[in-house]
């Protein structure tokens, strides 16, 4: 069934507002099955959304809208919808109860114009809002299934998931199974040459990549009525991308690279400490973004200036000195003092130049040392990274994690996906 979101909102259009609705209600719709063909964002203008809304009800079975069913004069997304199919407006009393009650109980004061949000177009379905006042609207016409969501993403993703969702799953008539494998150092053309016979031949199952810094994410969807027939199709596909991608797959699944460094070091009782310099910081709250991580990272350190790191970490004024505080020396004194004064299991260390000044040619922006002290031994790698201050520092950062999950590999003697 091929869907369309259309998203109104003018700050939306304008950047004010970012637009993170069209991206779960895409990424639901299809995992699910449902094919997402068109994506419009238009400002809160009735003659322009009336216009997308008519193309959109020509070429599409489903069509999903969100925003301007708010309580002020610019929410006219309701009003829009409803005269182009000529459905007169009623008040709804469930709607209009529901909504006091959301008074009530946060002790707000409600104004008079909230109560328009709880006229329904007579035919139409209204759909109760749980976290919110706007109750969201459901309409079946002449072949076409559209659905009226709020534009705040927290009442928008509920209504989305407890009653777009199981209505929209029971009207697809076949099975979608997907898998997904992660690659971490590897850019997504490398990725994308890996497997291009694989790619040049899909027809079902169909291979994607999907790449983010320092990550490309490979997914696999087959699709059928046979659940039996489409796990063995999709096996075959999955025995050769884990034979060419080896150890640079991290995990079979979604997760983020930190997500899996925190659970290998949760699953086999490891701990860490971090010290940073470039990148301010962003290890340490990478990690700290894991639930329940505080039984593995145990300390991080930002020791930014050269004082920071001769006190904090003990590194030696002459190497700072001789042969600068981004060099491997440096990188190797902060990693080895930190495991000593941590006691922990790991520890890393990261020092560099994020730009866009303190550049020179024979250490330019873009330099990092990043360390990291295992067991038995410290291993040092001299990077090279391009972009402005801010990508540098991510690219730093998801380095360090591809290098603590390789420390934690030669550690741990098997390797098992996460």
């Amino acid at each position: 069934m091929n869907c369309e979101i259309i998203c109104i909102g003018t700050e939306l259009l304008t950047g004010d507002t970012l637009n993170t609705n069209v991206n779960y209600i895409s990424k639901h719709l299809s995992k699910n099955g449902f094919s997402v063909l068109y994506q419009t964002t238009i400002g809160d203008n009735p003659e322009r959304l009336q216009q997308c809304f008519k193309i959109a009800a020509g070429r599409s079975d489903i069509v999903i809208l969100t925003g301007g069913l708010g309580p002020t004069q610019d929410d006219l997304t309701k009003e829009t919808i409803a005269d182009f199919f000529s459905m007169p407006m009623k008040r709804n009393e469930k709607q209009v109860r529901n909504m006091k009650n959301h008074f009530d109980r946060y002790n707000y004061v409600m104004t008079d114009n909230n109560f328009r949000q709880c006229d329904i177009p007579v035919g139409a379905k209204a759909i109760d809002n749980t976290r919110g006042t706007a109750p969201g609207i459901h309409i079946e016409k002449e072949g076409l299934s559209v659905f009226l969501l709020p534009g705040p993403p927290s009442e928008m993703s509920a209504m989305f998931d407890l009653y777009v969702m199981p209505i929209l799953k029971n009207r697809i008539d076949q099975l979608v199974i997907s898998r997904y494998f992660n690659v971490c150092d590897l850019g997504e053309s490398m990725v994308e040459d890996t497997i291009m016979d694989l790619v040049s031949h899909q027809n079902n199952p169909t291979i994607a990549t999907y790449a983010k810094l320092g990550e490309v994410l490979i997914r696999i969807t087959a699709n059928g009525k046979d659940a039996k027939q489409l796990n063995e199709r999709l096996d075959q596909y999955e025995s050769v991308i884990l034979k060419r991608f080896g150890d640079h797959i991290f995990t079979k699944s979604q997760r983020s690279l930190n997500q899996v460094v925190g659970k290998m070091l949760l699953d086999r009782h490891l701990t860490l400490a971090s010290a940073e310099s470039c990148t301010g910081g962003l290890i340490a709250s990478k990690l700290t973004e894991i639930a329940g991580i505080s039984d593995a990272f145990k300390m991080g350190l930002v020791t930014y200036s050269n004082e920071a790191k001769e006190k904090m970490l003990h590194v030696n004024k002459m190497t700072l000195e001789k042969k600068g505080a981004v060099s491997s020396e440096t990188a190797r004194e902060m990693c080895e003092h930190l495991k000593s004064i941590s006691g922990c299991d790991l520890a890393v260390s990261v020092t560099g130049i994020a730009g866009p000044d303190g550049g020179t040619p024979k250490k330019p922006v873009g330099l990092v040392y990043i360390g990291v002290c295992g067991k038995n031994e410290c291993y040092i790698e001299k990077c090279r990274f391009n972009g402005n201050r801010q990508t540098i520092q991510q690219k730093a950062a998801q380095k360090t994690f591809v290098l603590i999950r390789k420390m934690i590999l030669d550690i741990s003697e098997n390797h098992k996906y996460n």
